[in-house]
């Protein structure tokens, strides 16, 4: 039935997510709604005041499928019914959004909300769990003494690619992102979907990109998704319906957008990938209300910004990459947005890029009105070991040399692990927290002290760590009962070669020939360190260290990890002692996150095409 019949004949259009239901609970309550989902066990519903209710049939009294719409029958002349089908098609195509956004009282995730995520353990609103990137829990009711008793209670299936989002949770709505760009919201408790969200894409597997999608932002009642097809999304929270569609920029060029958008306060901010393509990076703020672009600043140093003279020549910085494509943390108190950067392009030969390459492999701080840049800190100066600072730029409060300060943390890919002061950028302290062996140290500025002979060559160089890192964009944690940080190590070397070719936009700009990996395989581990000193507290190997696999430390005492082995881990957060694992069956690309459902606390992750949620079992 097409839109025309379905308004004139509301009852006679019924169909999937559209049925009508009544159900009376057990307390007595009736609910009368549209009908999302329903197994044997659950069902999902959409009321009258389009409020969504997530029901275990154990708490239902009686079910009752009217079959009859809930949209009155229409008395439209015939001029009037164009005009609602014109802008039916209009809506259906993502165009302009209403001029007012009136946000749901039951779903509404305001920016003050954000900022004290703290204050909601029960949800996780942000792709880290919070604005300071400390991808932390605080529930607790899983703990050493009961975790051994974690099972899995649902799974999701995507069907097919690996999945690497985050998801988030407000309220027992769980949003997810997956392969290709599809998308669908859970009931948290069963896993059951209440809609799902396919975007038709072109072949952008063609123009060098990168095939994975992170996760949303959700700010008021709308998700905010980047595609891979360069476009920024919204969604209406409630039903995946699209409220406006920008073009970041041509994915024909080879761009593409992998990472969770970051919502703060109105804007939405998101980066790009551009890393190998011999392009150039940049980070963007949108309207939240309209998808207006509001200011862009580019990661390579422009013409007129005297850093431009860290690179020989306009070529070079033209096509001097500068990704973006890890989301970024926020400070409410200072107002300041902190954004990373990826490797110089190419990534090996640099011998067509002489100097520091700034502002590649770096920190940026910026100001969130108006993309300004207030300082910035270059980690890795002309790296030529595609060693991205794309790394979660940490912010707590902590104690450094006997007094509290504003901190910034990072364990970088290079294998240096930094504690910078985020309201200066000022170097505090650094050190190597895996094996390396191409800098000799850190000098008082934070630069590295470079080894002679560490760089690529025609012939090979033998180089530690490989070019995945010794950690990556695998979340780290901050603990703020024990003062520990926690991080997914690797120990891996290679072999880096590098060849000189000429630059292509939207093709290949890696500048290497072959680069062996002498470690297939690479172990690795969960060590905890000193966040003042970055001196190992304690360290949990691992058969197969994850360049993607994040951890996730708990109020409970217990620390969530994995490898990429498949395996689920958790340890005692105060030790780094084995509590427990669970074989999931396919290599983890993702980041393990916590919730709660009418009090009970979940663990949720996905391994290969599957999401999984772990629960301790009913008392």
């Amino acid at each position: 039935m097409n839109v025309r019949e379905a308004i004139l004949n509301p009852d006679e259009s019924l169909r999937r997510n559209y049925e009508t239901v009544e159900v009376r609970l057990s307390n007595g309550r009736l609910l009368r709604g549209v009908l999302k989902n329903e197994d044997t066990f659950s069902l999902q519903i959409m009321d009258e005041k389009e409020q969504l209710h997530m029901l275990l049939k154990s708490d239902v009294k009686q079910i009752d499928k009217p079959h009859k719409s809930l949209m009155p029958t229409p008395h439209l002349t015939a001029a009037e019914l164009e005009d609602v089908l014109a802008f039916l098609a209009k809506r259906g195509q993502g165009g302009a959004p209403p001029a007012e956004w009136k946000q749901s009282d039951d779903l509404n995730v305001s920016f003050s909300r954000l900022r004290n995520a703290a204050s909601e353990p029960q949800n996780w609103l942000t792709y880290w769990g919070d604005y300071q990137g400390t991808h932390y829990s605080r529930l607790a009711s899983i703990t050493p003494a009961n975790v051994r008793s974690l099972a899995p209670k649902w799974s999701f299936q995507f069907g097919t690619g690996s999945v690497e989002s985050v998801p988030l949770v407000v309220y027992g709505l769980m949003f997810v992102t997956g392969p290709q760009n599809k998308a669908a919201a859970l009931d948290a408790r069963t896993g059951r979907p209440i809609w799902r969200y396919t975007r038709p894409l072109p072949n952008v597997a063609a123009h060098c990109t990168v095939m994975a999608n992170r996760g949303f932002a959700i700010l008021g009642d709308r998700l905010f998704m980047g595609t891979l097809d360069s476009h920024l999304i919204s969604l209406d929270a409630k039903t995946g319906a699209v409220i406006w569609d920008v073009a970041v920029e041509d994915y024909q060029k080879g761009f593409s957008i992998t990472h969770a958008p970051l919502a703060i306060d109105g804007k939405i901010i998101i980066g790009i990938t551009a890393g190998e393509c011999a392009l150039t990076g940049f980070v963007d703020a949108y309207d939240a209300a309209s998808g207006k672009l509001l200011w862009r600043t580019r990661t390579i140093a422009q013409k007129g910004d005297p850093n431009r003279s860290t690179w020989p020549n306009d070529k070079a910085a033209d096509t001097g990459g500068g990704p973006t494509w890890t989301t970024g943390t926020y400070d409410p108190e200072t107002d300041t947005l902190f954004w990373t950067t990826g490797n110089p392009s190419p990534d090996y030969d640099g011998s067509v890029r002489a100097g520091a390459n700034l502002y590649t492999c770096s920190v940026l701080a910026l100001d969130p009105n108006t993309g300004k840049m207030k300082w910035y800190f270059q980690f890795t100066p002309h790296d030529t070991h595609d060693w991205d600072a794309n790394e979660t730029p940490m912010l707590v409060d902590a104690p450094f040399r006997g007094k509290v300060r504003k901190l910034l943390i990072q364990a970088n890919r290079n294998a240096f692990y930094y504690v910078l002061d985020r309201q200066t950028g000022q170097f505090l302290h650094g050190k190597a927290f895996a094996h390396q062996t191409w800098a000799a140290g850190l000098d008082d500025n934070g630069h590295p002290i470079v080894k002679p002979g560490s760089d690529p060559t025609p012939e090979g160089t033998y180089t530690c760590p490989d070019a995945q890192g010794a950690t990556n964009f695998a979340a780290p944690s901050y603990d703020p009962k024990t003062g520990l940080f926690f991080v997914a190590v690797r120990e891996a070397c290679a072999t880096y070669s590098s060849r000189t070719r000429e630059p292509v936009p939207g093709a290949g700009y890696t500048g290497t020939g072959q680069r062996l990996d002498e470690i297939v395989g690479a172990p690795g581990g969960i060590r905890a360190l000193d966040p003042a000193t970055g001196n190992t507290r304690w360290n949990f190997p691992i058969q197969d260290g994850s360049s993607a696999a994040g951890v996730l430390a708990t109020a409970g005492g217990v620390v969530f990890a994995s490898g990429a082995d498949g395996n689920l881990i958790a340890l005692e957060s105060a030790s780094g002692k084995f509590l427990w694992q669970y074989q999931t069956g396919e290599r983890i690309k993702s980041l393990p996150i916590s919730y709660a459902v009418d009090g009970k606390q979940y663990i949720a992750l996905s391994s290969g095409s599957v999401l999984y949620a772990f629960a301790l079992p009913q008392k």
